[in-house]
């Protein structure tokens, strides 16, 4: 299997405009499962009451719902409207995973009419319906929420009848014409939501990666950037939250650049996982209902339009009941988080004070901070960015609960799943914006403060060992603590070296490793 999911390919959408009659294909006239059921998808037939103004009335094997007359959506989605009243957020508040659902319909249309199943004519309909959700149009239709039951069908039928009506709306006909184009037998045409919906969700994941990969080596450039301009600062390393060893300002936010850069590769890795879809694998891996050249020709049609590099899973039963590569891209995402966290704690305390704290760097000041306390600013954006890594590590279990959650030929909780993943991805994308443009662009070095602490700390000493002995620097490491004087000064009174030695011993390149000839020389003992 390839682990490349992203190619260069422009996606380019070309589509064609039919004079024709609404025909069907030998294949559509001869399946009997995929003839059209008037009294079942929502014509509105003879027997049907009027509807209540503004209203037009449309039937499910349920029975009949008014659906407002202006609503792309219809029955299905007005039911999971009804059931489903949790989270208050449509699906519509993720773009891209709208332009997924759009761009698996618009595959399936085109392979089903390179296949015979479906005539050019209503797929090229399908088609520009699709093309223009693609393209940002009637995203305000996707109403259904982030919460629901069924496995993600309430999706799957807010798409479908969206295309279908928009699609009736561009040929002529009235929304709710379903006698003419059915979002069932038409746009769901060789489909499950169990294909479809799964397959849209890693199509989004990677749209959303993009985002973040890309905020990602953003951030990292600020902090090399800053690593550069804090090369020469020296500072105090800490470990234990003790004093330790001498260090440069310019080497730790070097190493937050690092780390960075090793999300990046590690979260660049995980593209693989959503390389491999099961479309085509219809309700549980078998492709009932599905031409056997459908599957090929959706997915070929699928890589065009999204400009990806999908594959289609080698076992197709196991990747319909499997979420096992959700909760590995969770765990990954999970792990950039908290890494990200764990260096907004190391600012805020580089930051702290700004008199009684360490006070070693100052953050853009961003906004009072206080409604009691005047003059306090507070680091709000450190703290922001903690908060989504918590919200992130709390989407992992939820991620990790659902994948487990699954019984035998379907995972009924991929809803779920994708919710938290998209909002962790586009949280966190959001939170490496603001941590970049609002504080680490902006911060400044207290130099003077910097300077002071390390000559005043016993750590510098720990270089001296090599010179005088570690008994001889652990002596004049606790006459330094406690009378609070210069080691240097201390070092040359007991003339265990020349001013000039220490000095050359102390100068930063060689305290913080940049210069490590240190060299040795025989060490004297102090009586």
């Amino acid at each position: 299997m390839s682990h490349k999911l992203f190619t260069d390919g422009n996606g380019a959408h070309v589509h064609t405009t039919s004079s024709m009659s609404a025909s069907t294909t030998p294949t559509e006239s001869t399946n009997p499962e995929l003839t059209i059921d008037i009294t079942s998808t929502g014509d509105l037939s003879a027997d049907i009451p009027v509807a209540t103004p503004g209203f037009r009335i449309e039937r499910d094997s349920l029975g009949r719902v008014e659906v407002p007359a202006d609503a792309y959506w219809g029955v299905h989605t007005k039911r999971a409207l009804e059931n489903f009243p949790i989270a208050k957020r449509p699906i519509s508040v993720y773009p891209d995973f709208v332009v997924a659902l759009a761009s698996v319909k618009q595959a399936c249309a085109r392979a089903n009419a390179e296949v015979g199943a479906l005539s050019q004519e209503r797929a090229d309909w399908i088609d520009a319906a699709c093309q223009e959700i693609i393209e940002g149009k009637h995203h305000d239709q996707f109403v259904v929420g982030v919460m629901q039951g069924g496995a993600g069908t309430s999706t799957n039928m807010n798409a479908n009848e969206v295309i279908c009506n928009l699609a009736l709306e561009n040929a002529g006909y009235g929304r709710g014409r379903y006698d003419i184009l059915s979002p069932i037998d038409h746009v769901n045409r060789s489909q499950s939501t169990n294909d479809t919906y799964p397959t849209a969700i890693k199509i989004a994941l990677a749209f959303f990666l993009k985002h973040l990969l890309r905020e990602l080596k953003a951030l990292q450039g600020s902090f090399s950037v800053k690593a550069d301009e804090f090369e020469q600062i020296l500072k105090v390393g800490r470990t234990q939250m003790q004093d330790a060893v001498p260090m440069t300002l310019g080497q730790e936010f070097h190493g937050f650049a690092t780390t960075l850069g090793e999300d990046y590769d590690r979260l660049t890795e995980t593209i693989w996982l959503l390389a491999a879809v099961n479309l085509g694998a219809t309700a549980i891996g078998t492709g009932i209902t599905a031409d056997p050249g459908y599957a090929a020709a959706a997915i070929r049609h699928l890589n065009v339009i999204t400009g990806l590099n999908l594959e289609a899973a080698p076992d197709l039963i196991e990747s319909t009941s499997d979420a096992g590569s959700f909760m590995s891209f969770s765990g990954n995402l999970k792990r950039s988080a908290i890494k990200l966290s764990k260096i907004c704690n190391d600012l805020r305390l580089l930051s702290s004070g700004p008199q009684a704290g360490f006070g070693e760097i100052n953050l853009p000041p961003r906004q009072a901070g206080s409604s009691i306390m005047p003059g306090k600013v507070n680091p709000v954006i450190p703290e922001v960015v903690n908060q989504v890594a918590f919200a992130v590590a709390g989407a992992d279990v939820t991620v990790t609960m659902a994948a487990e959650g699954g019984q035998l030929q379907l995972n009924a909780f991929e809803p779920v799943i994708a919710h938290y993943l998209f909002q962790s991805l586009t949280w966190m994308t959001q939170a490496m914006w603001t941590l970049r443009v609002n504080c680490i662009d902006g911060i400044t070095a207290n130099e003077d403060r910097l300077a002071a602490m390390v000559g005043s700390s016993v750590g510098v000493i720990t270089a001296l060992i090599p010179h005088i002995g570690y008994a001889s620097a652990a002596a004049l490491a606790q006459t330094a603590l406690l009378t609070g004087r210069n080691v240097a000064d201390l070092v040359v009174e007991a003339k265990l070296m020349t001013r000039e030695d220490v000095m050359r011993e102390l100068e930063p390149a060689r305290l913080s490793g940049m210069r490590p000839d240190t060299g040795t020389s025989s060490i004297p003992i102090i009586e």
